[in-house]
């Protein structure tokens, strides 16, 4: 499974001495858990973005149909 920086989008590689993943391209860190909880933070900003986006297209619709009587 790749793994991909947080920050800048380059690709992790794992350091045993370390026991972290680093980027190539910005240096930058991270833990396995970091990782984990980051991926998580963003999964759950995305669904409640497409949650917003479903709730408005609802009260569209409400409000389209209510034009219609």
């Amino acid at each position: 499974m790749p793994y991909y920086c947080l920050e800048c989008g380059g690709k992790l590689t794992y350091d045993v001495k370390l026991k972290q993943y680093i980027c190539t391209s910005c240096g930058i860190t991270f833990s396995f858990q970091q990782l984990i909880e980051e991926r998580e933070k963003i999964i759950d900003e995305k669904m409640t973005k497409d949650d917003e986006k479903k709730k408005k297209q609802k009260e569209y619709l409400k409000w389209w149909l209510s034009k219609k009587d």
